[in-house]
């Protein structure tokens, strides 16, 4: 694992997996467009990018360095995402020991739970330089993305805040618009933890201290976007994907605790009931999202690295980088849903449903109507809330294979018997519901109904050839072509 995104990078260099831009570059769209084609081109351009040459700065952007599913798996140290959720099932199987032997076999687990703890540390690369007068967040290289944007953003940034009831760290990564040198919009959307917390805070007329990392290790940027139950860090999440202890260190002007190695950090607060307009911005569901009233961020510090990186993504149309971070998501969180309901073999969140809009999960149907159980039960869960369609079959189908799914759901679904209605809450970017946040969901039950499920007729047999066929043409395959 990587202490520092410096050694992330060095490993993509290494893996032929950067691409040196050295013509000079504008923050203001161009990058924008180069990161744009290249995280959608399939071949050699699709790589980590670094500009080198930034048009009124002499701090090198990198995008795209998570735009790729081999690039995710090199930010978290693994070859395969099945690593970490194997490491999650193990953990989530331990029962009361009923010998000797059995309690000696928990001792390499509960050491690893041990070594998750965060470090503090003093003399951090991350204050290598400390600004605390003529604060202009404007030296560094942050990117103005698309020409609909209200202006320029941070599009990549870990926000530290903490629980005021219990003192506990979270991490979020919510945009930020800069509105002046030293004032900028906090995009706190109302279901995410940032916001929860800033409003106990403002019910009680106080202000929350904030501080904002850039360039913080991958590990840390992919904890920041998982969807962790509330009372799980994402720190102590870090600490176990990385398998070693997180260090962090005091910020100089307010009371967090930060990533010792990051690039950039932006220390400050946010004031009780100041609300300012942020926005319009281009996001990651293709659209432009209107701009609306948030909380304002003001810094009191800014600290950085000598001869820092600035570090950004680029959201739009998908696929885009976000997509890989989603994708890696949905690999290793399956355990924790098998955990909760053993039925559900696999799922899947298409890119093109931006993830919350749609899910597809294969069951081992047990019973009637277990497929619109399943379904709810997704629907109750963090932010699997949001989507808007839930689609459920039967444990042969290959989810993956969007024709084989797609084909099943012609084949089996009855759109009256077979697709159920709900309301609740949605994404806020979702501009098709008739309220901001709120709207309706649907459910699709694409397994092959039983009797009781109200078939009165039996299936017709799928077409298959037999397997010795299929063996045998598999040999001669390429004698078939030969002239």
């Amino acid at each position: 694992m990587y202490n520092d995104f410096r050694e992330f990078l060095k490993a993509l260099k290494e893996q032929n997996e950067v691409i040196k831009i050295k013509a000079e570059v504008d923050p203001v769209f161009e990058i924008t467009e180069i990161t744009e084609r290249a995280q959608k081109e399939k071949g050699l351009a699709n790589k980590a990018l670094v500009f080198e040459k930034v048009k009124g700065f002499d701090i090198p952007v990198i995008t795209n360095a998570f735009g790729s599913s081999k690039r995710m798996k090199l930010a978290l140290g693994i070859k395969s995402y099945t690593e970490i959720a194997k490491r999650i099932k193990d953990l989530t199987e331990i029962s009361m020991p009923q010998n000797f032997w059995e309690k000696l076999s928990y001792v390499p687990k509960l050491k690893e739970m041990n070594d998750i703890f965060p470090k503090i540390v003093k003399n951090a690369p991350c204050q290598e330089i400390i600004i605390k007068d003529n604060l202009d967040v404007n030296k560094f290289p942050i990117l103005h993305c698309w020409p609909a944007d209200g202006g320029k953003y941070i599009t990549l940034p870990l926000v530290f805040t903490k629980n005021p009831l219990n003192n506990n760290i979270n991490i979020g990564m919510y945009r930020l618009q800069i509105f002046d040198q030293c004032t900028l919009g906090m995009h706190w959307q109302i279901h995410k933890d940032g916001a929860k917390y800033y409003n106990l805070k403002e019910e009680k007329n106080e202000k929350i201290e904030v501080a904002v990392a850039i360039g913080a290790e991958p590990v840390l940027t992919y904890a920041a976007t998982a969807p962790l139950p509330a009372n799980v860090s994402e720190l102590l999440f870090a600490g176990f994907l990385r398998q070693k202890r997180v260090e962090l260190t005091r910020c100089v002007t307010v009371d967090l605790l930060v990533p010792a190695t990051s690039e950039i950090i932006l220390e400050g607060y946010v004031n009780p009931y100041e609300r300012r307009l942020e926005g319009p911005f281009c996001d990651h569901t293709g659209f432009v999202c209107d701009a609306a009233e948030y909380p304002v961020f003001h810094i009191t510090a800014i600290t950085h690295r000598g001869n820092p990186i600035y570090t950004a993504t680029i959201v739009g149309q998908p696929p885009c980088e976000d997509a890989y971070l989603g994708k890696a998501t949905e690999r290793i969180f399956l355990p924790i849903l098998q955990l909760i309901c053993p039925e559900i073999i696999d799922i899947d969140l298409p890119v093109h449903g931006v993830f919350h809009n749609c899910i597809l999960v294969k069951i081992k149907k047990r019973y009637p109507a277990h497929a619109r159980q399943i379904a709810n039960l997704l629907w109750g869960m963090n932010q699997l809330c949001f989507s808007k369609f839930i689609v459920v079959f039967d444990a042969d189908v290959d989810i993956h294979n969007y024709k084989e799914a797609f084909w099943n759901i012609g084949a089996n679904v009855d759109p009256k018997r077979d697709t159920f209605l709900i309301e609740g809450p949605l994404d806020v970017l979702d501009h098709a519901s008739p309220y901001i946040g709120f709207g309706s969901k649907m459910g699709i039950d694409a397994t092959v109904k039983w009797k009781d499920e109200g078939i009165t007729r039996p299936y017709p047999p799928k077409i298959v050839m037999s397997k010795e066929i299929k063996e045998l043409v598999d040999k001669k395959w390429n004698s078939y072509f030969k002239a």
